[in-house]
């Protein structure tokens, strides 16, 4: 089953006088449960569709399906709900908010998001915390945490919920050679435990191997990946 798929999708952005295609004619398909990269250089489009995957933008051109759902017609309270309920985030600067504790931010989501009675809470935190092997850190503050630390906090924050799908925009952009493999490394044991599919981008070739399905994205069109058609490559 795919769990995303591009249909000839566009996505133009307006800068002064002058129309810039971030994305050019995709059309791409990621299976559930999928280890899945976008790799590419800065400006390559890989981030444009990450948007496009968590609801946070349009396409202009094409279709985006995600989950079995259609994006392009979601009013902003439905992609928000769909977001909630469906997906989780991983970002390149960790985004914890720095007067909660470790296991507050994990719990972040489901006070604020998702309709998740309070009793259900502890058990939910305590088993990504685990998970991602941050149990004995729960009472400190993000100022306390390495950079790798850090990073598996937001993990099991976008975890906590049991999402479908958790999209990683350059997870490892902050992080050190050996750490950005264990975090990468980490995820996909997550992808094992939870059966959670996660999308990853980055321009980083240290951890662009460690991907099990690889989508290669230049100049806004997809150049190289699992059965590219001629859609992919249209100009």
């Amino acid at each position: 089953m795919d769990i995303v798929l591009f249909e000839n999708v566009s996505k133009t952005y307006r800068m002064g006088e002058v129309d810039v295609a971030a994305l050019d004619h995709v059309s791409l398909s990621i299976s559930q449960g999928a280890f899945t990269a976008l790799v590419g250089p800065s400006g390559s489009g890989k981030t444009t569709a990450l948007n496009l995957i968590g609801c946070l933008d349009r396409p202009s051109q094409g279709e985006v399906t995600v989950a079995g759902r259609a994006i392009g017609p979601m009013g902003r309270r439905e992609s928000a709900e769909f977001r909630g309920k469906t997906l989780g985030f991983v970002f390149q600067d960790f985004n914890l908010l720095p007067v909660l504790t470790v296991y507050e931010n994990v719990e972040y989501p489901l006070l604020m998001i998702r309709d998740v009675p309070k009793g259900e809470h502890k058990p939910a935190v305590d088993r990504v915390l685990a998970a991602v092997g941050m149990a004995d850190q729960a009472g400190k503050y993000p100022a306390q945490l390495s950079g790798g630390q850090k990073q598996r906090v937001a993990i099991g924050r976008a975890l906590v919920g049991k999402p479908a799908l958790v999209l990683a925009d350059e997870p490892t952009a902050n992080l050190d050679g050996a750490t950005a493999h264990k975090v990468v490394e980490l995820m996909k044991q997550m992808r094992d435990e939870f059966g959670t599919t996660f999308v990853f981008s980055t321009h980083d070739p240290r951890i662009m191997d460690q991907a099990e399905v690889t989508f290669h994205l230049e100049d806004g069109r997809l150049i190289d990946g699992p059965a590219v058609g001629k859609e992919a490559h249209h100009a």
